[in-house]
Formats: structure tokens, C-alpha cells, sequence
């Protein structure tokens, strides 16, 4: 029987999502719940990896099992079972043809810039922050540069495992809520460290060290050093993966 499961984490406390001999990971928590929960191991598939201080609204991951639970037990069972940080907030059985990564068809990120000129301690771990104003008209003139397909190599970082660069870009939209600063990216795939990197140098542009073209012109590069440092893991969250809708999933609704 193969499940999938929404869950929703706080990445503060954890090396990323990837299991490592530690055990301090998302993905080690969570299958030492579910192996409790079946009697018997349990490894499991995310759509993708976050790394560490990174946070999701909504991961989606898939696993196999011969133990028979409803739905509503896989939920109850794992959450009973697992840290404050980590929640499964859905469980479905899909067919064994669903993958929670190749099935996926675009995947949304969101990232939170506090920006002020005093850190927030409230939102410590929660947010990005920049101490300077910031112009929102020319990132998001930035930032359009950015949408179709494109090769993302001057995003990506060097440690980056992806097969190709070639991302294409559907929402990159940029909105300001007080001092919080909200950046809704949403793509086919994401490289390794690629929404950050866009991020640090979105904040390059409105802060007026660059002007909205300096984007394109990082872009069209190709190159890594051409573009901003990588900006803390603290404001991103893995928001939302698309999938088909015959897989029936019940995911949470990504509405405003």
C-alpha cells in the first residue's frame, strides 16, 4: 500500500529535511513515527529537499506499508508520535504509479523579509530581515525578468546535484505587508539554493545598488558570482507542490 501525507514543519530545530546520521532531520523524525506507527520500517519519499532553518507549509511525501490504517489513524498515530515542530496534516492512499518528486508538476515557495532597522526577536527564525527600506516597484520590475524558462546557473549553488538549469519560472510575485516584505515564487523545480539567491540579489536591486535591468544581465550570465550572497534560510517556507488532479490529494488551499 503506498500513502502520502501532507506535513507541515518548523525547520528551526533541524538539519534540513534530508536524513543524516545524526537523526536531527525532518525526514528522520518523521520515519521513526511512522515505523512506531506500523510496527515495522518505514522510509519516506518527499517532492523535494529543504535544508536546514528552512520551514513548510505543506511538504508532501509518499511510503510504503503492509500495516492496514485508515487515513485518519496515519494522522492522529504520526502526531501523537512526533515532535512539536513536525505535523502531518493529511494522509491519502494513492495508487503505486504516484511519486511524491517525479509526480509533482511545480513546486511554490514563499520567503518573509522583515524589513526594519531593529530585528525582530518575534520573528526570529521565521523571517529574513534587512535593515534598510527597500523599493518594492523595482524588484518586482526585477523580478519579471525572471519569469518563463530559463537557465538558472547564476542562482544555483555550487553544491547543486540538479541534472539541468533549465527552470521554468511561472509567479515570482512581490507584495508589503508593514515591515514584512512577501516574495511568492512558484516553478516547475527549484535548484539548490536558487530561491535565496534570487532573494539576495532582489534585495541588491531594491536597496538601489543595481538597477531592475542588473537582474537580467545576472541572469542571462550564467554565472554564480555575478549575482548576490545567498539570504538566510530563516523566511523560506516550501509552500505548496502542484499535482495532477486525478491523484485526489486533499492539500490545503494556497489562497491568500
Amino acid at each position: 500500500m503506498r500513502i502520502a501525507l501532507g506535513v507541515e514543519y518548523d525547520g528551526s530545530s533541524y538539519l534540513g529535511w534530508q536524513s543524516q546520521p545524526g537523526k536531527n532531520t525532518v525526514q528522520d523524525c518523521l520515519q521513526d513515527a511512522l515505523s512506531k506507527l506500523a510496527d515495522a520500517p518505514v522510509s519516506v519519499i518527499a517532492a523535494g529537499r529543504t535544508d536546514t532553518g528552512v520551514h513548510a507549509s505543506e511538504q508532501v511525501v509518499h511510503f510504503e506499508t503492509a500495516a492496514l490504517r485508515p487515513p485518519t489513524a496515519w494522522v492522529r498515530g504520526s502526531n501523537a508520535l512526533l515532535p512539536h515542530g513536525i505535523a502531518v496534516l493529511w494522509a491519502h492512499e494513492v495508487d503505486n504509479e504516484f511519486h511524491a518528486r517525479f509526480s509533482a508538476q511545480a513546486r511554490s515557495y514563499r520567503y518573509k523579509l522583515c524589513c526594519r532597522p531593529v530585528r525582530s526577536p518575534l520573528l526570529h527564525g521565521k523571517a529574513g530581515w534587512f535593515h534598510l527600506p527597500l523599493d518594492i516597484s523595482a524588484m518586482q520590475s526585477a523580478a519579471d525578468f525572471l519569469l518563463g524558462e530559463h537557465d538558472f546557473s547564476a542562482f544555483r549553488a555550487a553544491e547543486c546535484q540538479a541534472k539541468s538549469p533549465v527552470k521554468q519560472m511561472y509567479q515570482l510575485n512581490i507584495r508589503k505587508h508593514g515591515e514584512l516584505i512577501v516574495l511568492d515564487l512558484k516553478a516547475n523545480a527549484f535548484l539548490h539554493h536558487m530561491v535565496r539567491n534570487i532573494v539576495g540579489s532582489l534585495v541588491y536591486v531594491g536597496k538601489g545598488k543595481f538597477s531592475p535591468e542588473w537582474m537580467k544581465e545576472v541572469l542571462e550570465s550564467r554565472n554564480r558570482s555575478q549575482a548576490a550572497p545567498t539570504f538566510s534560510a530563516a523566511g523560506l517556507y516550501l509552500r505548496h507542490i502542484s499535482y495532477d488532479p486525478k491523484w485526489k490529494l486533499p492539500q490545503l488551499s494556497v489562497d491568500e
